[in-house]
Formats: structure tokens, C-alpha cells, sequence
């Protein structure tokens, strides 16, 4: 009989719409290679529905705060059932980026100058030289990013507004200039390295991302074969050094004039439609949507 595989997907976080869309094709590619599938979108009763509906394993599609973080990790530990991608402390680790660049730096990772700032310390002075970037420290999809770039006198007001969604501290980074590139691991290798192009706009935020049309990716990335080899040990590294299981992307900054190159952060729950960025980079590895999905299902285990 073939494996039930619960697919979670949705949930509440600010990356709700990214993830139903990961969930819809992952659960679509597992049910046309003969896996039975049960889609959720994840509510605040998700562990009453698991409980009853007790599938054999669990594909986790979620992006974003409770499903990204440890925290349905957690749960599916404490209930049994086996999920794919990382496990609590890995997943917990990576999402908080300050917390995992200091991971990663001890790993050798290089990684960009930065300090972790309340949202309302960064609207009052500039926390950094410009030009620099302010991140939420626990956000995927570019969300709340804010460049301030160089010669700008006032430091920007809008992390400050009371209707602010992403949390109370950010981290402040040297901007590095330069092209944005990732790299995806799975079962311990390299898939590759893409460099992405916003195609409108000098940065790679949430439309860029989403948007049909938003951006360009070059798979397999043109840069020189060292540096291309030095994105897919650090991306190794990270993977290993943060605890990462199954499938993880790492993002990076490479400036060809100044051959600086830093690792921004690991996606322990990269997005998983047919044309995102890790089942692009397993294509060019050779692996089709539905093999990578089916392996990610048979990958699953608890204690991860």
C-alpha cells in the first residue's frame, strides 16, 4: 500500500500565499508518482488534525514563522510522525539569521558585518555606515527588507510604524554589491549554484521573487569555477554546521570587483514549486520534480 503523505501548506505567517502555492505542486507531483495525499492548510488545530488523520509521514510545505521555525517540528516529534526538511533545532537555529551567521562564521563561513537592533533603535540613528541593509531577523521572501543606501541623511521611519508585521529586532548588514546567487544542498552534496537578476529594480525582494516575471535565473550560475566551487563548500558547510537535514538553499552576494563573498542566510523550507530555485538546480542535476519530492518523502524520519 502506498505511503499517506500529509502535505502542510498555508498557515499564518506573512509567507501564507508563497507556501499554499509549494504545497499544491509538491502534494500534485507526489500523487502522480502513486502517493496518497492529504492537503492541509494549517490552522491553530493542526496538532488535533494530525492526531486523527495520522499519516505516514508528513511533507512539510510551510514557509515562514510556526512552520519554518521548530515549532511544527516540535510538534511532530511530540506526536510521531515522521516530516521532511530539518528538525527543531536546525530549523530553529537558521531562521533566527543573526543567530545562525555566528554558526556559520565559527564554521568559516564568511559572512557580512552586521548588529541586531530593535526596529525603533534603527529609525532613530543610522546603526551602521551607509550603505547597509535592515532585515527582520526571522523572515523569509525579502519581507521587510529596507536598503538605505549610501549618502542617505535620515535613517528610514517606516520599521518604526506601528502597523510594522515583522517583529520587534532586525539585523543591520554591510550591503554588499554584486550579483545574488544560492546554491541547494540535499543529502549532504551540492545541486549546484544559480545567480538570480531582478528583472526590474536593483534587488531581489518579494515581487522579484513571486512575481511571473519578476526575475531571471541562470542555472548553472557564470562565474568563475573557483568561485562557483567556493559557494558549494560554504553552502556544504553552513548545511552541516547549522544541522540541516534533506533539502536546504544558501544565499549569497559575490561582487566581481572586489571578489568579496558573503553567505546572507540558509532556507531550511525553500520554496517548492516546479519553477523555484531548488527543483530548478535539481533539474540541472538531473532529477525531475517528482523524483526530488519523492525522495524528500522518503528522506523523512523524526529526530532530525
Amino acid at each position: 500500500m502506498s505511503k499517506h503523505v500529509a502535505v502542510l501548506m498555508g498557515g499564518w505567517s506573512v509567507e501564507r500565499a508563497v507556501s499554499l502555492s509549494s504545497g499544491a505542486a509538491c502534494a500534485a507531483a507526489l500523487e502522480a508518482i502513486g502517493y496518497r495525499v492529504t492537503r492541509i492548510d494549517v490552522q491553530r488545530d493542526i496538532a488535533a488534525v494530525l492526531a486523527a488523520l495520522r499519516p505516514d509521514v508528513v511533507f512539510n510545505a510551510l514557509h515562514g514563522r510556526f512552520g519554518e521555525d521548530g515549532t511544527i517540528q516540535g510538534l511532530l516529534e511530540i506526536l510521531g510522525i515522521p516530516y521532511t526538511h530539518s528538525g527543531v533545532l536546525a530549523s530553529s537555529l537558521a531562521i533566527r539569521k543573526d543567530k545562525a551567521k555566528m554558526v556559520a562564521a565559527a564554521a568559516g563561513v564568511p559572512v557580512a558585518h552586521g548588529v541586531t537592533v530593535s526596529r525603533f533603535e534603527a529609525a532613530k540613528h543610522h546603526v551602521l555606515p551607509t550603505p547597509y541593509v535592515l532585515k527582520p531577523i526571522d523572515e523569509g521572501s525579502s519581507v521587510g527588507v529596507v536598503i538605505v543606501k549610501e549618502g542617505r541623511e535620515h535613517p528610514p521611519q517606516e520599521v518604526a510604524r506601528e502597523d510594522w508585521p515583522c517583529g520587534e529586532l532586525l539585523l543591520a548588514e554591510r550591503f554588499v554589491a554584486g550579483r545574488e546567487l544560492t546554491c541547494a544542498v540535499m543529502d549532504g552534496k551540492s545541486l549546484g549554484v544559480t545567480e538570480i537578476r531582478a528583472a526590474t529594480g536593483e534587488f531581489y525582494d518579494y515581487d522579484a521573487k513571486y512575481a511571473k516575471g519578476g526575475s531571471v535565473h541562470i542555472c548553472p550560475a557564470q562565474i568563475l569555477p573557483n568561485i562557483y566551487r567556493q559557494i558549494e563548500e560554504c553552502a556544504l558547510t553552513a548545511h552541516q554546521a547549522i544541522g540541516c537535514r534533506g533539502v536546504s538553499r544558501s544565499d549569497f552576494r559575490y561582487d566581481d570587483e572586489s571578489g568579496s563573498l558573503v553567505w546572507l542566510e540558509v532556507n531550511t523550507q525553500p520554496g517548492m514549486t516546479e519553477t523555484s530555485l531548488v527543483p530548478e538546480l535539481a533539474a540541472h542535476a538531473g532529477m525531475n520534480f517528482g523524483e526530488l519530492v519523492g525522495w524528500m518523502v522518503e528522506d523523512a524520519s523524526l529526530n532530525r
